[in-house]
């Protein structure tokens, strides 16, 4: 009887196959990634250099990224042709202050809907979802008539109390507020804590990403809000940034030096709180409306 001879399998080779095979797939979704990111970052690129051109440069050929005639005197221009600090001023004032009203407002609001039983809970949270359906313009002349009734016209009062809570922010507060056990409410009942107490020292610590991320979407909606301001402020010296850059935009002429510069210096504030927010953000994101 003939034995059958099995062939030998070459784990090793295998193995060493597949690894290449997956190095060679890592690098070129590296590549995609990095070729994705450079088209998507073009126009941010573009503003950084223009920032740094002169008008004449920009005009001849908008469409290059290299400057052949570097300048920083669209950074100074800005200071002397608007009252640029008093803008930037009234802008962290208006986004600032918005952004810790609204966060507070919103996220008792939101763990007022998730964690207790209240006759009209349901609809309350129904005449909520329909309210995110609502254009924020369709809401503009009514608001604009109740700011100039109050004689709120280029006040701070009148840019900022419209915004103190919003649909968005006590819905993403619910649903995060939602998903966190029940048994820590009732322990602490237990020990003797009052609702306000359970709300302060366990609830809101435990809410931080979601917090974090509601106060980044508040302070990046409200920094470049751009309608609102313009609508209930006159006075150049109340304007906020995105409206005082505007004035550099003409209808005949828009002067993209200056406007550039005025954007990468109302930018930098926005990295920087993204900066020290982006890990909490990021899971803020990920897990809110898990349940």
């Amino acid at each position: 009887m003939t034995a059958i001879t099995v062939p030998a399998v070459d784990y090793a080779t295998q193995a060493t196959r597949k690894a290449r095979r997956q190095r060679l797939v890592t690098t070129v979704v590296v590549i995609v990634m990095f070729a994705i990111s450079a088209f998507f970052l073009l126009p941010f690129a573009w503003m950084l250099t223009a920032s740094v051109r002169t008008e004449g440069s920009l005009l001849a050929d908008p469409a290059t990224l290299w400057p052949t005639v570097f300048t920083l005197d669209n950074y100074s221009e800005i200071w002397r042709r608007i009252p640029f600090g008093r803008q930037l001023g009234n802008t962290v004032v208006f986004a600032g202050v918005v952004t810790v009203v609204s966060v507070t407002l919103n996220s008792m609001a939101g763990y007022a809907l998730a964690r207790f039983d209240f006759r009209g809970k349901n609809v309350a949270f129904l005449v909520l979802i329909l309210t995110l359906m609502v254009p924020i313009e369709v809401t503009f002349v009514p608001l604009y008539n109740i700011i100039s009734n109050f004689g709120w016209i280029d006040t701070y009062q009148g840019l900022i109390v419209p915004r103190m809570a919003s649909a968005f922010g006590i819905f993403l507060m619910r649903q995060f507020f939602i998903a966190l056990p029940k048994d820590l409410e009732d322990a602490a009942r237990i020990d003797g804590a009052s609702e306000i107490r359970i709300f302060l020292r366990i609830m809101w610590p435990l809410a931080k990403p979601a917090v974090l991320t509601l106060g980044m979407f508040s302070l990046l909606r409200n920094w470049n809000d751009l309608l609102w301001p313009l609508m209930v402020i006159t006075r150049q010296d109340m304007l906020t940034l995105p409206p005082g850059l505007a004035m550099f935009k003409g209808d005949n002429l828009t002067e993209f030096g200056l406007l550039m510069a005025g954007s990468v210096v109302a930018l930098i504030p926005m990295v920087v709180a993204f900066l020290f927010v982006q890990r909490s953000f990021i899971e803020g994101v990920a897990t809110t409306g898990m349940k």
